[in-house]
């Protein structure tokens, strides 16, 4: 028998040393393709290896930045030194805020967060560093939630083996060495992870949660839920309110995302994503992120821009009527210097109610008090009678404003004119404001999607929009950097405001442009079927 164990010790070695190497490999895929900024360092804080979002977000290669101190992703020496200390006497960092630069110069402000790596004597011969990048954070979210179910799996994975590898002979201890240092960086990656996660299976059953989710629901132990059905979830009252938001069914839906307030004091955002190997789906991931300081912050700055508006309004509102006044010589003769500050001063004043009139609308539609009056218009003479308004502005431009009408006749849409009106007043001023003398605005109406609805657009020769910031164009306080140069008024809220108009209306709003050569907005209204 002894014998017999002897002839199969080789192969079980090289089974053992086959399955390592393959976790090894897995190991190596999951440290190149985890979608936040990670590095490992010595004791000494040098540089052994990075993940390819920290090479992306600094801009390092691999053969540059490897081997090299941590210190070239601070400011300066002193700054570095700083951090050093604080690492050296707490040892383990769980979100601290340092400024931080790429190999460019380019300031990357980010929350650190620092694992120890530790022998099993205790002595510490590494750290795992990840760098959040705080105004980039919702952009890689998304990312990470594809990847965490790969993460978990292998965890499990290693997490087996390492009791087989604990039974094989001292031939492949240092392969098991090995096989447990990359077990343990995953781990530190998934228990360090700033956001609350929980994956079930396909059975439905909660098969696994981190420690930011156990600190969400307030558990004390993660056995009181692990393994537990959506059903058996339901009857622990800090889970109950969260599957019940996200309904029955959520673990069959491809991708969810919703807000959902766990309790008074915590609101989650929450993204459900169906985890798939090949065609087959294996699992449910649910990431949970706190935003309840977001959520604070923009109501507080919500309520104080309402607030301010409102009280500047009618001191403005006074001020352009005495203006006027003055200007008509309602009050007594003035001087042509005297009348030139004073329409300079109306000018301003304009523009400062306009203003105030873009805020309150942003508030109004934030707090879902953006009402809407809708009855049957002539869209066809709305948008005349805008074009017309804007044709002396155009002509001291030295601009040809031209309205295109339809050949065929478009029926009367229900729309609420006033707000329409307001979305052709946005479109027809930028293309106006933004092309140079000599150049051409061009409105045009006319049927798309087989008659059910109608299309419009608003063409112009002017500036264009820079590529890199077009996602951001229908953002609030969004202005293009070469419109910025130019140094033209404007609040950045027109689009904003004119993209909830007209998606209020059942319609769509979108754009083409061109740098240097022109922009085309486009939108559409849909057509009543009682009124074709």
């Amino acid at each position: 028998m002894v014998q017999n164990n002897k002839n199969n010790q080789p192969e079980n070695i090289k089974e053992v040393s086959k399955e390592l190497g393959l976790l090894k490999g897995i190991i190596e895929d999951v440290w190149a393709s985890i979608p936040i900024p990670l590095c490992s360092t010595d004791a000494f804080f040098n540089i052994l290896k990075t993940g390819h979002k920290f090479r992306e977000v600094f801009g390092y290669s691999e053969e540059e930045i490897v081997g090299n101190s941590l210190k070239q992703i601070f400011p300066g020496k002193e700054e570095f030194e700083r951090f050093k200390q604080t690492v050296l006497r707490e040892k383990r960092i769980e979100g601290q805020e340092e400024e931080l630069v790429s190999k460019e110069g380019r300031e990357i402000l980010s929350t650190v967060y620092v694992e120890p790596r530790k022998e099993k004597s205790g002595e510490i011969v590494g750290y795992i560093f990840s760098f959040l990048d705080i105004s980039e954070k919702k952009r890689f979210e998304s990312e990470l939630q594809t990847k965490v179910e790969n993460l978990q799996k292998f965890t499990h994975e290693l997490k087996g083996s390492r009791e087989a590898l604990l039974n094989i002979l001292e031939d492949i201890e240092e392969a098991r060495g090995e096989a447990e240092t990359e077990k343990d960086k995953t781990l530190t990656i998934i228990t360090s992870f700033p956001e609350g996660l929980l994956f079930f299976d396909k059975e439905n059953r909660l098969s696994s949660l981190n420690p930011k989710a156990r600190e969400l629901f307030l558990l004390s132990s993660e056995e009181t839920v692990l393994g537990k059905t959506l059903n058996e979830l339901q009857g622990i009252s800090s889970f109950s309110l969260l599957l019940k938001e996200l309904g029955d069914d959520f673990t069959e839906k491809e991708d969810l995302r919703k807000e959902i307030s766990l309790r008074e004091d915590k609101i989650l955002e929450v993204s459900v994503i169906g985890v798939m190997r090949g065609r087959e789906k294996v699992g449910t991931l649910v990431v949970l992120r706190d935003i309840t300081r977001e959520k604070t912050v923009e109501r507080l700055k919500t309520e104080f821009v309402s607030i301010a508006a409102h009280q500047l309004r009618t001191p403005l509102s006074a001020i352009k009527w005495v203006l006027k006044m003055m200007l008509d010589g309602d009050v007594g003769k003035i001087s042509a210097e005297q009348k030139e500050f004073l329409e300079k001063a109306y000018e301003s004043n304009e523009r400062m109610i306009h203003l105030i009139n873009d805020l309150l609308n942003v508030t109004r539609i934030e707090e879902g008090r953006f009402l809407y009056n809708v009855e049957e218009k002539d869209i066809i003479k709305i948008a005349e009678q805008t074009v017309d308004s804007f044709k002396d502005f155009a002509a001291q431009k030295g601009l040809k404003l031209e309205f295109r009408k339809p050949k065929e006749k478009i029926p009367l849409l229900k729309i609420d004119s006033e707000k329409i009106s307001l979305v052709f007043q946005n479109l027809i001023a930028n293309a106006v404001e933004y092309t140079d003398r000599g150049g051409s605005v061009e409105v045009s109406v006319g049927f798309a999607g087989g008659k059910k609805e109608i299309v419009f657009s608003v063409k112009d020769t002017g500036i264009g929009i820079p590529k890199a910031q077009r996602e951001r164009v229908f953002s609030r306080f969004f202005r293009g950097s070469n419109a910025i140069q130019r140094d033209t008024e404007g609040t950045g809220l027109g689009l904003y405001i004119s993209k909830n108009i007209v998606e209020a209306h059942g319609g769509r709003i979108w754009f083409e442009t061109e740098e240097n050569k022109g922009s085309t907005f486009f939108f559409t209204l849909p057509v009543s079927q009682d009124t074709e």
